[in-house]
């Protein structure tokens, strides 16, 4: 089993269980020989706009950061990276996109150990790849497809 460091910066009330960010987790990396350890911080607004600016120069709070770590050559660890999530920002965008709250969640979380895994959505190809494996790992959960209007 792959673990999962959980870090609750966030004052928000409903958030999903450890359970569920374990599945999830374990459901983006289930086509991997080997566990990984990755940290998931849940923050408000005030960090995740601090973070937005100081690491992608962009004004503002967003549902998601990840942080791929970088093993330095020469050694064997499992340390995948760090997923920094605005609970505000996803509940809000829940609310606005008429998605199911826990669904949105498990597309974000899954969404973010695809990027520590390498996948990309910055050219048209990118995305294309990236948003089939969501649509795909999420189908297994018997979640509808994020992407669909």
């Amino acid at each position: 089993m792959n673990q999962l460091d959980i870090q609750i910066a966030s004052t928000a009330e409903e958030l999903p269980s450890s359970l569920q960010f374990q599945q999830w987790v374990d459901l983006a990396l289930a086509d991997q020989a080997r566990c990984f350890e990755i940290t998931l911080r849940l923050v408000d607004e005030a960090e995740s706009a601090q973070l937005n600016q100081q690491y992608r120069n962009k004004h503002g709070a967003t549902n998601i950061l990840s942080f791929p770590f970088e093993v330095p050559e020469g050694f064997d660890l499992n340390l995948l990276g760090d997923l920094v999530i605005c609970a505000p920002v996803i509940a809000k965008e829940a609310l606005v996109q008429h998605k199911p709250f826990f669904h949105h969640w498990a597309h974000i979380v899954i969404h973010g150990v695809l990027h520590l895994r390498g996948y990309d959505h910055i050219t048209d190809d990118e995305a294309r790849e990236m948003e089939d494996k969501e649509i795909s790992l999420l189908q297994t959960l018997n979640i509808l497809n994020p992407y669909q209007e």
